[in-house]
């Protein structure tokens, strides 16, 4: 019996001792949690283990990679291309595009790359042919077409019964770069209007291209005046969320950059430049451009916000304005709450209703038509019943004036044989006559 009972108490002193090592490895925590209307207080002895959810969100974001979409849009030679290729520091394959297209079009191409074990699947969308026309009218439609498109492949995907967004590749755009001459003057009017539409939908992030044709001083009165015209035309570009240790990238705007495919060795590093007979323009050197500050913004401190914002507001209101026009409201004209089942019936409802309507209408459509071509061809019998008795009537009396001809004709024949006979009988006692006159 005492065999059971001291193992017994050795078990329960190990356990004791298991718990003491545990409570000893637990770092003692000296917030305290307030519970309910009775503000009873509960202090955690240990911790709970809550706090790995940031790693856990790294580590499933990092096995399902990153999407970025970007759209260029830019005159045909400004630089978008090269834009992109210096960025993103790759060599992107790309048909060279005429200057004499009829109209403007969107071109994209995607791309799969990584960065420090980061997966990021890059599509770049590129206007062409913008800015080409005399005619520049429809210069936008294109673009702000493709723009709602993706928004719209985006929203029926959600309104799927099956659905699966996890896997949905996401092809709404996240950031303009809207690529500007560096002219000196105003904006275009083909540039503002497109501008006007397109803040909307967008993060607009404005940039002054091949800054290095310009001076320092005429690149600052430049961009000066296009504030100014971007704030008179209530133009609402990208602003950056204010991020510890980061410039104030919104007083930048517009950046004003230099781009290049040509690289040399400078300083034991091979860098992207421009050469000139008078000396070398380093892309990359923040003294000669501002293309560091947009890299650095685009995709070290902000791609996640340029991200963020246009799920949560571009498209939130896109997809706001598309149910709308669709029929679904939150609440009724009263104020009254409603649901998504409620809205569905009633607009069922309506579409019945409208469709017996749009039924009754074709019905009485069909019964008007088929009574206008019963007295069409009412009418055409009429005539042509009209026409027959006429016919008929002409015919006899056609009829009888040959009858009339042909019996003027036999008594006209008979009177001629008679006279012929009488003739004829006349001669013979004539000639009768005359042999008796010739025997005497």
């Amino acid at each position: 019996l005492a065999r059971p009972k001291l193992a017994t108490t050795k078990k329960n002193t190990q356990n004791s001792i298991e718990r003491k090592a545990l409570s000893a490895k637990m770092p003692s925590a000296t917030s305290r949690r307030v519970l309910g209307p009775s503000n009873r207080q509960l202090a955690a002895s240990h911790r709970v283990g809550f706090d790995t959810l940031p790693d856990q969100l790294v580590n499933r974001e990092l096995q399902r990679g990153f999407s970025f979409n970007i759209l260029c849009v830019g005159e045909t030679g400004v630089g978008k291309s090269t834009l992109l290729e210096s960025l993103f520091d790759q060599d992107f394959e790309q048909a060279q595009r005429s200057h004499f297209d009829s109209g403007v079009t969107v071109d994209t191409f995607t791309s799969d790359l990584e960065d420090g074990g980061v997966r990021l699947k890059l599509c770049c969308v590129q206007t062409q042919g913008y800015g080409d026309q005399l005619n520049r009218e429809h210069s936008a439609d294109s673009i702000l077409a493709y723009v709602d498109k993706q928004f719209d492949s985006y929203l029926q995907e959600e309104l799927k019964t099956t659905r699966d967004m996890q896997h949905l590749h996401d092809t709404r755009i996240h950031v303009c770069l809207f690529l500007l001459p560096p002219t000196g003057h105003s904006l275009k009017s083909v540039d503002l209007v497109l501008l006007q539409k397109l803040h909307e939908k967008v993060n607009v992030v404005p940039i002054v291209a091949k800054a290095d044709t310009v001076t320092k001083a005429e690149l600052g009165a430049f961009k000066e005046m296009l504030r100014q015209e971007f704030e008179e035309n209530k133009i609402e570009l990208y602003k950056p969320e204010t991020v510890p240790e980061s410039p104030d990238y919104e007083s930048m705007m517009p950046f004003a950059v230099v781009a290049s495919h040509d690289t040399i060795e400078v300083r034991g590093d091979r860098v992207r430049v421009r050469q000139y007979p008078w000396g070398v323009v380093e892309v990359e050197n923040e003294q000669h451009s501002d293309f560091v500050k947009l890299k650095e913004m685009l995709l070290r401190t902000h791609m996640e916000h340029l991200r963020q914002r246009t799920h949560r507001k571009l498209y939130e209101r896109f997809r706001q304005s598309r149910l709308r026009s669709m029929g679904f409201a939150d609440n009724t004209p009263d104020g009254k709450p409603v649901s998504i089942r409620e809205t569905y019936e009633q607009k069922r409802k309506e579409n019945q209703a409208e469709m017996a309507k749009r039924e009754e209408f074709m019905k009485q459509q069909f019964v008007q038509k088929v009574r206008a071509k019963e007295a069409e061809l009412k009418a055409s019998e009429q005539k042509l019943a009209k026409q027959y008795e006429k016919m008929k009537r002409e015919h006899m009396q056609s009829l009888q004036m040959l009858k009339k001809q042909q019996q003027q004709l036999a008594q006209d024949r008979e009177e001629w044989q008679v006279q012929l006979r009488e003739q004829e009988e006349a001669a013979l006692k004539g000639k009768k006559g005359k042999i008796k006159k010739d025997k005497h």
